[in-house]
């Protein structure tokens, strides 16, 4: 047998070899899939598919073969990634609002390939993961100019869903009208209450009154309906397309720099990894002095960053509060153990709804 024939013999027998690791491969791509699926987590995760390069081209003995593989590799994570985008087609993504509104912009942005379902508000579409009808649900926690969405923490509080994920994204209000409208004809403006607190400083200098929406897009599509040109609508670019509106002024935030931060609802809670440095935490302090305190400090004391501590009223007593944490750090080390056990000593109720590698930006 001459050395071609050989050759060709190798590589027969590695293709076939190769078909059922491929298969085999692609089988786990699927159950993948269905994980994503079931906690709401995006197909894309550029951190990990660099780890994975990096870590197998390491592997190869032939300095000479290292950009090739590096090039198959890619190949492999784009072909299981399109498997999971046609196995996800059928993902039901909640949010609240209308086509054009912010969330739905966000959602479409994380799950590409899903449904993105709207829903009247908040609770309605956290409702619809609670009982099954969508399998997550994009809401907004808190903007980075007008604070916090208490709404959306009391359902993380006093309802049953995880959050497996906290993205954020850059939001630009724009002064949307009918067409035939001038500046100057606008009498009142209508939106959320988050998007006219950014716009405050924008309404005033306008002398506009205002009035409240659900969210923007249903703000925009009043507009749309009612057709009056003294009315306009705060919202996004793709809303004004949607309801067939034009834009009067562009970026009319009071903040050049507007992120709505997004948390992913899901059911299930997301695996734990020893790459989480991210937690959110609810919890209640018993009723007695310094207990708040000591709570803080326990955490700082188990090596914990805390990054944000909000409060917000239970409802269920007279000047009771419990209290949302976002902390940097694994919570489910043994550190992290270490510390909840310690926390049971000045807390009445602890509860972890989230723990992830890392906030994302979209």
């Amino acid at each position: 047998m001459n050395d071609l024939l050989k050759a060709r013999e190798i590589i027969n027998k590695t293709d076939a070899e190769m078909a059922k690791l491929f298969e085999k491969r692609m089988d786990a791509a699927r159950l993948v899939a269905s994980y994503k699926k079931e906690h709401g987590i995006p197909i894309d995760d550029f951190t990990r598919e660099d780890e994975i390069i990096r870590k197998n081209v390491e592997d190869l003995k032939n300095e000479e073969y290292k950009s090739y593989y590096t090039s198959f590799l890619r190949n492999n994570i784009d072909l299981s990634k399109a498997l999971q985008h046609r196995l996800l087609d059928g993902m039901r993504v909640a949010y609240s609002g209308v086509k054009g509104a912010f969330a739905s912009i966000a959602a479409r942005r994380i799950f590409p390939d899903a449904n993105i379902v709207p829903f009247a508000d908040f609770k309605a579409a956290y409702n619809a993961v609670d009982s099954g009808e969508c399998d997550c649900a994009l809401l907004p926690i808190e903007n980075s100019f007008n604070g916090d969405v208490g709404k959306v923490m009391d359902l993380a509080f006093f309802g049953n869903l995880y959050i497996n994920g906290i993205y954020d994204a850059e939001i630009a209000q724009n002064l949307l009208a009918v067409k035939g409208a001038a500046l100057t004809d606008i009498k009142t403006v209508t939106s959320h209450p988050q998007a006219l607190g950014q716009c405050a400083a924008y309404i005033e200098s306008k002398g506009f009154e205002t009035v409240e929406a659900v969210n923007t897009a249903v703000a925009a599509k009043e507009v749309a309906e009612k057709g009056d040109v003294s009315l306009a609508a705060i919202g996004s670019v793709e809303a004004a397309e949607e309801f067939g509106l034009k834009v009067i002024e562009a970026n009319i935030n009071q903040s050049n720099v507007n992120t709505t931060r997004f948390a992913v609802f899901s059911k299930a809670q997301k695996a734990a990894s020893k790459n989480d440095n991210h937690f959110v935490m609810l919890f209640t302090v018993k009723n007695a002095a310094g207990s708040l305190g000591r709570a803080v400090s326990v955490i700082g004391d188990h090596g914990f960053n805390l990054k944000a501590l909000k409060s917000r009223p239970t409802k269920e007593l007279i000047w009771d509060y419990y209290f949302y944490a976002e902390g940097e750090g694994n919570i489910n080390s043994d550190e992290g153990k270490a510390m909840l056990k310690e926390l049971n000593e000045c807390c009445n109720n602890i509860k972890i709804v989230g723990s992830f590698e890392k906030e994302i930006k979209i």
